[in-house]
């Protein structure tokens, strides 16, 4: 092979193969439908967190959109966007039957080919723009073998039809489900006698991409290095690389309705109080941390340039007292029997680093929310950002549940007795 440049190089093709061992296997294991049986039954549920709306799926049990009032944490709008009836249910049997004789579908997710397993939910609140027809939501349930049945995408493909692709580790076990990446065979080429190891105009073009793949960096008021223009982006789709963090030999909070530590209870209260344990959230370029009485941090990791940390907003006690007197720090829901129970507590995080957007500091509003779930230990962890850097961090989860009632009416928590 010659090069433009004159350049000669004596090159090796790779020889072909094709076929795929688990494909010519024959499959004699649980139908997709039996692997998801568990996550139906245990009535775990998803959410992904918009700017307006809130979307929740409740696997095998419902779909539903809503939006809360941000003070009290009341739910103002609500559509089901489909439901799972006895009817739905035994369709969806009889599609796990089908699959295994027909071709098995598939998307393109994130430039991507990929199978998926659907389930439709039906039955959902009536549609005006469709003369009252009910809404119905296709649930696509996509193979990853490191996902917490995260919400990949939520999309409206016709009017008052949904499409929902979940990502989940259950189906992993069918071999006709799993991800399969198109081979990549590499060419061997040797320098010829007098021309370089890599032709030149290969070497420049690889200098050029890395410059173009390299953001500028801009110096913070702390005298840091920092990514240029690190407005912090708001929440990303779920990222195929994506790990949850794990710090002190504890495994933390991604994203999503997860799992935070097993604690004990009082043990993890005690250490969250403290800010010895912290919360992580995010699965894109920018990850935070939120250490309760310290700070809420958004970092990027880089292999190469190392931990990249963009301080949200820092803990002042003082500070938050001024904003609670001018802001609802402590909001109430009505119990049962007319009883008064903590709902919410809103909490002030001011001097973050300088915003180049703004000129001014960064600051958060961490939002504590009760929730409550079948799983003691989920946790919902997410971050908006309703004007320019300034920001909503919510955190919901029945661990919250048990010490909002010890809120003084500034909002500052306690370890209950």
């Amino acid at each position: 092979m010659t090069t433009t440049e004159k350049e000669k190089y004596k090159c090796r093709l790779p020889s072909l193969s094709n076929g795929d061992g688990d494909d010519d296997k024959v499959y004699a294991g649980p139908t997709p439908g039996d692997l998801l049986d568990p996550l139906f039954k245990e009535s775990s549920c998803s959410y992904r967190i918009e700017s307006y709306w809130t979307y929740e799926v409740c696997h095998g049990k419902h779909v539903r959109q809503y939006h809360e009032e941000k003070e009290t944490g009341q739910v103002i709008q609500e559509y089901v966007l489909g439901s799972m009836t006895k009817t739905t249910e035994s369709s969806a049997t009889s599609g796990t039957e089908i699959a295994e004789v027909e071709k098995v579908p598939t998307k393109n997710v994130e430039g991507q080919l990929t199978p998926y397993y659907p389930v439709l939910m039906a039955h959902g609140t009536a549609c005006v723009l469709k003369q009252n027809t009910p809404r119905s939501t296709n649930v696509l349930y996509v193979c990853h073998p490191e996902a917490k049945h995260e919400i990949l995408s939520i999309a409206e493909v016709t009017t008052c039809e949904y499409e929902v692709v979940v990502l989940t580790p259950l189906i992993c076990a069918h071999p006709k489900y799993r991800f399969k990446s198109s081979p990549v065979n590499a060419i061997f080429c040797q320098a010829m006698s007098g021309s370089p190891l890599r032709p030149h105009s290969l070497s420049q073009m690889d200098r050029e991409q890395e410059e173009l793949l390299k953001p500028p960096f801009t110096a913070t008021r702390r005298g840091e290095r920092e990514r240029g223009d690190t407005s912090p982006m708001r929440e990303e789709a779920f990222s195929s690389t994506h790990k949850p963090l794990v710090v002190g030999g504890q495994t933390q909070v991604t994203v999503g309705t997860t799992h935070i530590s097993r604690l004990t209870d009082e043990q993890l209260i005690k250490e969250f109080l403290s800010g010895s344990y912290c919360l992580h959230g995010g699965v894109g370029w920018w990850k935070y941390e939120f250490c309760y009485g310290k700070h809420v941090h958004q970092y990027h990791e880089d292999k190469e340039q190392g931990k990249n940390i963009v301080v949200v907003g820092s803990w002042n006690a003082e500070e938050h007292l001024q904003w609670a007197q001018k802001n609802v720090a402590r909001s109430y829901q009505f119990k049962d029997h007319g009883v008064q129970k903590v709902k919410l507590v809103s909490l002030f995080y001011g001097h973050g680093d300088v915003c180049d957007l703004t000129g001014k500091p960064r600051q958060v509003i961490v939002k504590l929310k009760c929730k409550e779930s079948e799983s003691p230990h989920a946790v919902t962890v997410y971050m908006l950002e309703p004007q320019t850097c300034q920001y909503v961090l919510g955190v919901e989860s029945p661990v919250i549940c048990q010490i909002l009632d010890t809120a003084d009416e500034k909002g500052l928590l306690s370890i209950s007795s």
